[in-house]
């Protein structure tokens, strides 16, 4: 007898795309590690790889987030 029960996370009708077989999936089908969401809709999900992909470039761009000192400081 199994002292733990394996359960997945996430619910029915929660999206999320897995980065391992690059598809949408309701619920939770893939582990966490390899999945992003949830997202609300299936379209919202369709587009994780884009919306990581803008996110990333804002904070690329964000002052707040950027870790390269100005010229003449070694703060």
């Amino acid at each position: 007898m199994a002292l733990f029960k394996r359960r997945t996370a996430g619910k029915a009708g929660e999206w999320y795309y897995c980065l391992k077989h690059g598809t949408v999936e309701e619920g939770p089908e893939c582990r966490a590690a390899d999945r992003f969401g949830p997202y609300a809709t299936r379209e919202e999900a369709a587009h994780a790889m884009e919306t990581a992909r803008d996110r990333e470039e804002e904070w690329r761009e964000d002052p707040r987030w950027n870790d390269t000192a100005p010229p003449g400081r070694d703060d």
